[in-house]
C-alpha cells in the first residue's frame, strides 16, 4: 500500500477547524486508576531497537514511490535511526546518508538522508478509547515528523482511513495539525485542525492524544482538545471508516511534498523522542 499523504487542506466545516477549546463531551479520558490494555514505555538498554514483539520497521524509499509524497529519506531499521537511548526514551533520528551509500531513491538517483518509519501494523491495534504518545518533535526546514494511525480493514487508502495524531511541519515549530482522511476526503481535502504550542515542538514534551469513541473522534494536545470530527461533517457521511480496529505509526519524514526540502539550516540529525504510548479502551494486542 502506497500512502499517498499530501499537506492537508484545513477544512472549516460546521465549526470544525478550531483552536484549544473546552473538552466535547463523550471522550474516554483515563482516570488516574485506569490502566492501558497497552503500552511501550521503552524501557530498555542504550542503543537496543524496540521490540519486535510490538513494533515492525519498514524500510527503503523507491519501490514506495517515495512514501507517496516524494520524501527524501531512505527509512532503514539501524539504530543509528531507531532506538532506545537508555533513558525510557525511544528515539527515532532523520540524517544524511552515510556518503557513498547508495541508497535508491524515488525522486532522485540516490536518498540523501536516512531515517526510520515504525508500525504495529498486525500486533497491536485500538478499537476504541484513547491513544496517548508522550514525545518530542523536531522541527526544522524540510522536516516532516508524524504520530499517526491507519484502518486494519484491508482497503486500499484512503479507504483504509488515516488519523493523523499529530503532524510537525518544516518551518512551523509551534503548530501542531490533526487531520482525518478517508474515501471522499484526502490529500488535500483532508479534515482537520491544528494547536499552538507555547515554544518550538522539539523543545519540550507535548502529549498528543486522540480520543476514538463510537463515531467521534477527538484531538488534543496536553490535556486540551483542540479539534472534534463526526459523520455529520464529512462531505459524505456514509464515508465515516473508523469503527475498525487501527494501528499507531511513528515517523520523520525529510523532504517531500508538504514541507519541501531540507537546507543547510536543517537539524542533523533531527530527533523525534518518544517517552511512551499508551492505549486505553479496547483493542488488540
Amino acid at each position: 500500500m502506497i500512502n499517498r499523504r499530501l499537506p492537508a487542506l484545513l477544512l472549516v466545516l460546521g465549526g470544525l477547524l478550531c483552536g484549544c477549546s473546552a473538552a466535547p463531551a463523550d471522550t474516554h479520558s483515563p482516570s488516574a486508576e485506569e490502566r492501558p490494555f497497552w503500552q511501550d514505555e521503552f524501557d530498555g538498554s542504550a542503543a537496543a531497537r524496540p521490540s519486535e514483539e510490538s513494533w515492525n520497521t519498514e524500510t527503503g524509499n523507491r519501490d514506495a514511490e517515495g512514501w507517496g509524497n516524494n520524501e527524501l529519506q531512505f527509512y532503514t531499521d539501524d539504530v543509528a535511526n531507531s532506538a532506545l537511548d537508555g533513558t525510557g526514551n525511544l528515539v527515532i533520528s532523520a540524517r544524511p546518508a552515510p556518503a557513498e551509500s547508495e541508497l535508491p531513491c524515488y525522486t532522485q538517483e540516490f536518498c540523501t538522508w536516512t531515517s526510520a518509519r515504525l508500525t504495529t501494523e498486525g500486533k497491536v491495534a485500538l478499537t476504541r478509547g484513547r491513544v496517548e504518545v508522550r514525545a518530542k518533535m523536531p522541527t526544522g526546514t524540510g522536516l516532516l515528523p508524524a504520530i499517526w494511525m491507519l484502518g486494519d480493514n484491508g482497503v486500499e487508502w484512503p479507504g483504509q482511513g488515516e488519523i493523523d495524531i499529530c503532524e510537525v511541519v518544516g518551518g512551523e515549530p509551534r503548530t501542531v495539525y490533526g487531520t482525518a482522511h478517508g474515501p471522499t476526503y484526502f490529500n488535500e481535502n483532508g479534515i482537520g485542525g491544528s494547536a499552538t504550542l507555547p515554544t518550538d515542538a522539539s523543545q519540550a514534551f507535548h502529549t498528543y492524544a486522540v480520543d476514538k469513541e463510537p463515531h467521534r473522534i477527538t484531538w488534543s494536545v496536553d490535556g486540551e482538545p483542540y479539534l472534534t470530527l463526526t459523520p455529520s461533517k464529512l462531505p459524505t457521511p456514509r464515508d465515516w471508516v473508523f469503527e475498525q480496529d487501527m494501528h499507531l505509526l511513528l515517523n520523520v519524514a525529510v523532504g517531500g511534498d508538504w514541507p519541501g526540502s531540507p537546507d543547510s539550516s536543517t537539524p542533523s540529525p533531527a530527533k523525534m523522542t518518544v517517552d511512551y504510548v499508551r492505549f486505553y479502551g479496547t483493542g488488540r494486542t
